[in-house]
């Protein structure tokens, strides 16, 4: 699979895209039958697919972000929330200042939890960044992937992670995927982390996983992303001044935004 793009300049210019997307992973344990780098690769996966199907700009992955919760297991990496944050702000601005007017952040890792925050700050003034999947998203992939597990249980290099990278890279999977289920309820995950609920670093079925369900996942990601492009260029201030919800006061806001033809 491609994690980075081999776009040139040129390239990227005659795409002349006013949509980017990043993905968005991290570097965290995955039980012994999934890389450190599980996230990076879910999210690179999808937005490779997304960028070729609307003809995005694909930004290359975020590698290293929240992983607190798995602090303890060999090799798992970590930077603040507000670190991430501010990443993610300054390459915003960056791609405004080159003409590409929104961002969706393509998240790999649960534990990113600040990402809602930093897309509804962006969006305070009108619709500039979006956050996919949500969990309805990942909800409906999981349905149309018939998958066996439920969304609960199926928390953390189970079923869905193990299916996603059995079908993009399953060079990155070994075997012992097959026998390493296990499953918990983690009522204070905030609190104590993930080793307080698996003694293997999973939370989930791996042994449930085919690559078949990976492709499926992903050719529904892919899509239903339709709706959330369209939501995120749609521009509702366009058609005049509202009110600001706080005071009453009836607010100019900025013209019309350029849309993107896909």
């Amino acid at each position: 699979m491609k994690v980075l793009t081999t776009a040139t300049t040129t390239d990227e210019a005659e795409r002349a895209a006013k949509v980017a997307v990043l993905p968005i992973g991290s570097f965290e344990q995955h039980g012994g039958h999934l890389p450190l780098t599980t996230d990076t690769l879910v999210a690179s996966g999808i937005a490779h697919a997304l960028a070729e199907e609307y003809q995005l700009l694909l930004l290359p992955p975020i590698t290293i972000a929240c992983s607190h919760e798995h602090a303890g297991w060999a090799g798992t990496v970590s930077i603040s929330s507000r670190t991430l944050a501010a990443i993610i702000n300054e390459v915003a601005e960056s791609l405004e200042r080159s003409g590409i007017e929104y961002l969706v952040l393509v998240n790999g890792h649960g534990g990113n939890y600040v990402l809602s925050n930093v897309v509804q700050e962006a969006n305070v003034d009108r619709p500039r960044m979006a956050l996919y999947p949500g969990r309805e998203d990942w909800a409906r992939a999981r349905h149309a992937a018939e998958l066996s597990s439920s969304a609960h249980d199926d928390m953390h290099a189970g079923e869905i992670e193990t299916s996603i990278l059995l079908y993009l890279c399953p060079e990155q999977v070994r075997n012992s995927y097959k026998h390493a289920d296990h499953v918990a309820d983690r009522p204070h995950l905030l609190i104590h982390g993930v080793s307080a609920y698996t003694p293997n670093g999973v939370i989930g079925q791996p042994s449930l996983a085919t690559a078949e369900k990976g492709a499926a996942i992903l050719a529904n990601l892919t899509a239903t992303f339709i709706a959330t492009l369209k939501a995120l260029q749609d521009n509702p201030s366009a058609n005049g001044p509202r009110k600001s919800p706080a005071s009453g006061r009836r607010i100019q806001q900025p013209g019309p935004s350029r849309r993107s033809g896909h």
